[in-house]
């Protein structure tokens, strides 16, 4: 049995939710494989796009925001601190 096949089965097996995933997995594959065939000078160029944000800019959007409210702060910083995980530089790859 190819490959091919072999996938064929096990999409056929599979819930939407798991399919959704292996579609999105499948095409960042594809993506990496083509950025690796570009040009490192475009690469190069993409990675320096100047941010043209401002303080001013920052602060109005902060008012569209709003305010916080509730009382899970601590809780949300709990979650935060438990299942955060350690950075990762992928300088092969700008975009991931």
């Amino acid at each position: 049995m190819t490959i091919k096949e072999q996938l064929l089965q096990e999409i056929e097996s599979s819930p939407d939710s798991i399919l959704a995933e292996t579609l999105d997995f499948l095409r960042r594959l594809k993506t990496k494989e083509t950025e690796a065939k570009a040009k490192p000078e475009a690469l190069e160029f993409a990675a320096h796009t100047p941010v043209t944000s401002t303080g001013r800019s920052l602060l109005e959007h902060l008012k569209t925001i709003g305010k916080w409210e509730g009382d899970d702060l601590q809780d949300c910083l709990r979650l935060v601190i438990a299942t955060r995980g350690k950075a990762k530089f992928d300088y092969d790859n700008l975009f991931e």
